[in-house]
């Protein structure tokens, strides 16, 4: 798959975050890498038969302080190459996986654990809105937000 393919995917991942999220999104970038470095598996303590779909690097807006500023964006990478071995270059299934991993990274910005993840991950995967999101357009709330990554 071509990086120009492998983008698109990824932005139409990012069009179908929850409003609720998306809103919240600000001085971040998404990037795309071929592979993750062996220095950075070795300091993400990746085994050697492991790999990283993606990563985020930054500082949680929950754990950001009063005088938290003027700083470079945080940064979500998803790395192409592990994503489309993972899955065996079947479009629809790196589809999937840069959505699961998007959203996954997110999570990390948010300063959500693994636990409270998982739920978000999982309504992303079957395509399920927000519940936050519905009850927002069922309050008339909705105008569609885009992410200001």
């Amino acid at each position: 798959m071509t990086r120009e393919q492998f983008s698109e995917l990824v932005q139409e991942a990012i069009e179908r975050i929850p409003r609720r999220f998306a809103r919240e999104i600000h001085n971040l970038a998404i990037v795309i890498e071929d592979e993750p470095s062996d220095e950075l598996l070795d300091e993400m303590d990746v085994e050697d038969d492991g790999t990283l779909l993606g990563l985020y690097q930054g500082t949680p807006l929950n754990q950001r302080g009063f005088g938290y500023g003027n700083q470079l964006p945080d940064r979500i990478t998803l790395f192409q190459g592990p994503i489309e071995e993972e899955c065996a270059d079947d479009e629809d299934e790196i589809f999937v996986a840069i959505g699961e991993t998007l959203i996954h990274e997110l999570g990390h910005y948010f300063g959500m654990e693994e636990h409270e993840i998982a739920p978000h991950e999982e309504r992303w995967l079957l395509g399920e809105d927000d519940p936050e999101d519905v009850a927002a357009a069922d309050d008339g709330d909705d105008e569609k937000q885009e992410p200001k990554a």
